[in-house]
């Protein structure tokens, strides 16, 4: 196919692929069509397939996210509860148990989307993810919470507020009630730092993927981001690295970007702090 004319850089563009899916550039195999038939052993549509578990349609008021593995949802429960009970926008918990999570269902387009859409410019979507790591931590981490056993990430320590470690556009839904943030499935204790480190690794890993068609949009994305940003990265550039590097979601050759991704947010960090 031939390619068309280079988008705009203030713009991120919505890219279709066949039969109505609306393919996310941060998580490429994570969106199924809206609407799909349910397996016969599911509640319902599928409306997104992740990493690790798939999230249905109950109704339009519910949706159950559901673990494939049989992964104990309980941490993120109470995680998803605290931030609630603390004002955070994110999905209220209706009823949990093992595996299974049902939640509040959040209409409306992803801050993605509606880059794509040429509804949302990038300096809005930075200070959108900026706002929403300033929200969340100012939210701090309960003392009662712990994570037994981390698998995924057996190195990570703590910290004294939450954070998501997943916050980007194709997490944030834009509700009429505003902007809030779905799919913690990584939340955890942590510091600030760390949060907005790897929200920035995340976004750079599409700016350095030369053959992407986001790359020049997702530079202009991150550079935003890092200058909205009340906190700085710097110090925690390394440790969002290294958490990426071992991402179960990457295939072996998005986990190359990784190291050039993040030499290219200490990049930007340095001209930021020259300016």
């Amino acid at each position: 196919m031939t390619p068309g004319p280079r988008e705009p850089p203030h713009r991120i563009p919505r890219q279709d692929a066949p039969n109505g899916v609306t393919v996310d550039p941060m998580h490429p195999g994570d969106v199924v069509p809206q609407g799909s038939a349910p397996p016969a052993d599911v509640p319902g549509p599928l409306l997104a397939e992740g990493a690790s578990a798939d999230v249905y349609a109950l109704d339009d008021a519910r949706v159950l996210r559901r673990y494939r593995e049989g992964r104990d949802a309980t941490p993120e429960v109470e995680l998803l509860r605290h931030v609630r009970d603390h004002g955070f926008p994110a999905p209220d918990v209706i009823d949990a148990g093992g595996s299974d999570i049902v939640m509040t269902r959040l209409h409306g387009p992803t801050l993605l989307q509606a880059l794509g859409a040429g509804e949302v410019t990038l300096a809005d979507a930075a200070q959108v993810m900026a706002d929403l790591h300033g929200m969340l931590h100012a939210v701090p981490a309960p003392a009662s919470w712990h994570l037994p056993q981390d698998r995924d990430w057996p190195h990570l320590g703590g910290g004294p507020v939450v954070v998501h470690l997943d916050l980007h556009p194709g997490n944030v839904i834009l509700t009429e009630d505003g902007p809030a943030l779905v799919d913690w499935a990584n939340a955890r204790a942590g510091t600030p730092e760390l949060d907005v480190a790897v929200t920035a690794v995340l976004v750079a890993e599409v700016a350095v993927d030369a053959g992407g068609d986001y790359s020049q949009a997702a530079r202009a994305l991150l550079a935003a981001f890092l200058h909205a940003s009340v906190v700085s990265p710097a110090g925690a550039v390394d440790d969002a690295a290294a958490l990426r590097a071992v991402a179960p979601v990457l295939l072996p050759g998005e986990r190359e970007l990784v190291p050039e991704a993040a030499a290219l947010v200490r990049a930007m960090l340095d001209l930021t702090a020259q300016g």
